[in-house]
């Protein structure tokens, strides 16, 4: 059991009649996170380990992986009241108009039972055209939630998926203790923003969070946002993290930051797989290629900041690469889709438990005349639940490669 103690009740805040108690945020009391750092105000979960962050100084990547989606605090009590200090960091992008706060999904029992978001904190803002950033420093704040049932009862605070999250005080009304890891098997997932979370709503409504609760896992989410690059620190992460499920999509992240041509992408794939392979010889695999996305079907990379409509309040992105490139082995989606198809084709005549799904399944041309990608690259909140209940029929569904009688 963590340990706990009795706190002085902080200016401003009504404290329960039973009093505050706090217990330190520790590595027992997190799930989804696979290191945790200690700073000058708490700890900061990463998802990506410290030797992982040490081989690669890109600052999207180590933004995209300190946000924590999909990680979560999950502790039992019978608490009527939950309070959370917490710091974080924010983007704005210069011109645009302000990005949605941060939210705390709150679930008692597995059902979902408040939301907060905290203020304050620090915002980076990022003039994106000249690529530069400047950064705000602002006060933790504080994720309140009250009036919970007055039971013994397991409680989940999912962190928010869109900031960087310093957690430095865990305060309820009653104690906590460690909630004992369940029956249920570890899937563990690495994709691009879109599975990171884009512009959905609120933490337990990205794609591979809706995917999870219906497919009756626990998630630890590696989709980091402009990151999903075949980086072979990432495939060591994936080979070194317990896993019963593994699922990879690759394909978006490569084409809009024109990373590779055709002949460094093949191989790269095997190496990916081939690492995870090392650590999970034998766990359901399952590789997914891209979601539609009309401007980098056949257009290559790089996507750019179209901002023709940034008065309006929105800002778009463009495919700037030429389709004739595609003949020098420039990346497209499609190319993408066929090689990876072929690819998997390829490894499950001597890997039975390697697996492809095509992304188009999940969301293709039907879908985006009903649902179109707001700025021409993420889905909004209403596909990412499309994804997550398509994903959970054709991967978690009884033909499925992860069904329970197949894994």
């Amino acid at each position: 059991m963590s340990s706990q103690s009795a706190s002085v009740p902080r200016p401003g805040a009504a404290p329960p009649a039973t009093g505050w108690i706090t217990t330190p945020v520790t590595a027992d009391l997190l799930r989804g996170a696979l290191d945790l750092e200690h700073t000058e105000h708490g700890v900061l979960p990463h998802r990506l380990p410290a030797r992982a962050r040490a081989q690669c100084a890109d600052g999207l990547l180590a933004m995209a992986e300190a946000q924590p989606s999909g990680v979560r605090l999950v502790f039992r009590t019978r608490a009527t009241a939950v309070e959370l200090d917490a710091l974080r960091t924010k983007n704005a992008y210069q011109g645009a108009p302000p990005r949605p706060d941060g939210v705390y999904d709150l679930f008692v029992d597995g059902q979902l039972t408040g939301q907060a978001s905290v203020t304050g904190g620090n915002v980076v803002t990022v003039d994106m055209t000249t690529g530069t950033a400047e950064t705000r420093p602002g006060p933790a704040g504080t994720a309140r939630f009250a009036g919970l049932p007055d039971r013994v009862k397991d409680v989940e605070v999912w962190l928010p998926h869109n900031e960087i999250t310093q957690l430095i005080a865990l305060r309820t009304d009653a104690p906590v203790e460690p909630l004992p890891e369940g029956g249920r098997k570890k899937w563990l997932h690495h994709g691009s923003s879109i599975s990171h979370g884009s512009d959905t709503a609120s933490p337990s409504t990205t794609w591979p969070a809706l995917a999870a609760a219906l497919g009756g896992v626990e998630l630890t989410n590696l989709g980091l946002g402009g990151s999903a690059l075949l980086d072979p620190f990432t495939a060591r992460a994936l080979r070194d993290t317990p896993a019963d499920l593994i699922s990879v999509k690759i394909g978006i992240n490569l084409v809009n930051s024109d990373l590779m041509r055709l002949r460094a992408f093949t191989p790269a794939v095997h190496g990916f797989l081939d690492t995870i392979r090392e650590g999970h010889p034998t766990t359901p695999l399952l590789v997914v290629s891209p979601i539609l996305c009309p401007i980098h079907e056949d257009t290559p990379g790089p996507s750019a900041p179209d901002f023709s409509n940034l008065g309006e309040g929105k800002l778009q992105f463009k495919a700037a690469g030429d389709p004739a490139e595609r003949a020098a082995g420039k990346l497209t989606l499609n190319v993408i889709r066929d090689e990876l198809a072929r690819l998997v084709k390829q490894r499950a005549a001597d890997d039975p438990n390697l697996h492809h799904l095509d992304g188009r399944d999940l969301y293709g041309e039907a879908d985006f005349a009903e649902l179109p990608l707001p700025d021409q690259i993420h889905p909004d909140a209403a596909t990412h639940r499309r994804l997550g209940e398509r994903f959970a029929a054709l991967a978690f569904g009884p033909d499925g490669p992860f069904a329970a009688d197949g894994s």
